[in-house]
């Protein structure tokens, strides 16, 4: 019963913290502006399945993919034998409660689980040395110092020690199997049997064979809890880590742009006020109707500024870098890095919702995104190509964001390059950006 009552506060506290950490972030999201991404419901759920199940766009990139796959897998599949833990841990003297029902089936599924796991430690091996040893560029860049390489590090060895935990709780319990004194109801009083785990089968013997049975019990005991508390440990650490994006990929990816890459979307206050100046029957001095929305903000400042899918997007991103390694400008060693736009903008709605819960939604810190985070210098070195929104693996678009940044220094501080500003005059004056009258725009055929 002590072991119960401990099991069932790990899981009231495990998931009670989670979910106050879920609510948190859900309110900061939400802290965006409105956008309609309700449309095209089949398209988007084709799209989910494609890119965030399937793991489409992953594979452009064979090598991390199929490592990737490995850890994604097991992820998925181990939920199953997770169930498994769950009841027997609020069941009385329970251990594998569901292999005497499902019999040679369960085996098969825990071998599975086994087989991907194996799979799994192997890619967490490489990827740390990818990261470590290897040195991947695209892995240490600048906004990867501190704390970003330290989360990826960290959450690479709580898997070694999850897949650690549950060799030692099954290969213990093979030893104990075959011995008939293990916890496996169905098992008490039998010797000579085995589970027939692929794995544990082989891997219990080795290293625990010839143990007192007391000894055999403490390491299963010790993997068992090992196993669920690193479970809970990880859940938990979700929130704070860049791997967030394990629960928040599938619904970015099915809130995506389905619009073509290419097409920039336009302000409607911007497009109204046009139209009006295009209206030679519009009163320009006419009272708004009622009901009309307050005159906001051109572009954003801050990251209240940006849409609720903008701030999703920043908590989705998995730091691979895979945007960063593509854009033109960053390989040019322009300042401009996608990624670091992303955890810039995560980083400073994370700041203003917890200051809004602290001191009130009235509450002004003195710092914005633009500026105090990201520069002009980076956001104008953007070319908006798009490379960044086509290789990220879950269709986040840092560009939508470096757009209205532009807007805001644009339209309200009037700050733009002397180039551009150039261009924007001769725009204005000519029709064009090559600064002579358009009368002499066909002179060249002169020259011929």
């Amino acid at each position: 019963m002590i072991s119960i009552a401990l099991f069932a506060l790990l899981f009231l506290v495990g998931w009670g913290f989670f979910g106050w950490n879920m609510l948190k972030i859900r309110s900061n999201i939400l802290l965006g502006k409105e956008i309609n991404r309700s449309d095209n419901r089949k398209e988007r759920i084709r799209t989910t399945i494609l890119i965030a199940l399937g793991q489409k766009k992953m594979f452009t990139r064979p090598i991390p993919a199929l490592l990737h796959l490995a850890i994604y897998s097991a992820f998925m599949i181990t939920q199953i034998e997770l169930i498994e833990i769950f009841v027997d841990g609020f069941t009385p003297e329970a251990h594998r409660i569901f292999r005497p029902p499902l019999g040679g089936f369960y085996t098969f599924m825990i071998s599975f689980i086994e087989i991907l796991t194996v799979f799994a430690l192997i890619a967490t091996i490489i990827f740390l040395s990818r990261r470590n040893l290897l040195k991947l560029p695209r892995l240490n860049m600048k906004e990867m110092k501190g704390w970003p390489k330290m989360d990826a590090n960290m959450i690479l060895f709580m898997e070694i020690i999850l897949v650690t935990c549950i060799f030692m709780m099954n290969g213990a319990d093979e030893v104990l199997y075959q011995q008939g004194l293990s916890h496996a109801n169905d098992v008490l009083g039998q010797t000579g049997g085995s589970m027939n785990f692929t794995v544990s089968s082989f891997l219990g013997p080795l290293l625990f064979d010839g143990m007192e049975p007391a000894t055999l019990h403490v390491i299963e005991r010790i993997g068992w809890w090992g196993h669920i508390i690193m479970v809970f440990s990880f859940l938990n650490y979700l929130a704070y880590s860049k791997h967030l994006h394990i629960i928040f990929a599938f619904p970015n990816t099915y809130y995506s742009n389905l619009e073509k890459k290419g097409r920039l979307t336009n302000m409607e206050s911007v497009t109204t006020e046009v139209k009006l100046m295009m209206d030679p029957t519009a009163d320009p001095y006419a009272t708004p109707p009622e009901g009309a929305a307050e005159p906001q903000r051109f572009g954003a400042k801050d990251a209240t500024d940006l849409t609720w899918k903008n701030l999703l997007d920043s908590y989705s991103c998995t730091e691979c870098g895979r945007c960063t390694s593509s854009c033109p400008a960053n390989i040019t060693g322009k300042l401009l890095s996608p990624r670091k736009i992303m955890m810039d903008t995560r980083d400073r709605i994370a700041e203003m919702g917890d200051n809004f819960r602290k001191h009130g939604k009235d509450y002004d810190d003195g710092k914005s995104l633009l500026g105090d985070y990201i520069s002009e210098e980076e956001i104008w070195a953007c070319t908006s190509c798009n490379a960044c929104v086509q290789e990220c693996p879950i269709n986040i678009d840092p560009l939508s964001i470096i757009i209205d940044l532009r807007r805001y220094l644009v339209m309200e501080e009037s700050k733009l390059p002397a180039e551009l500003a150039g261009m924007a005059t001769n725009i204005e004056n000519n029709g064009a950006p090559w600064q002579f009258s358009p009368t002499d725009r066909l002179n060249w055929k002169d020259e011929v």
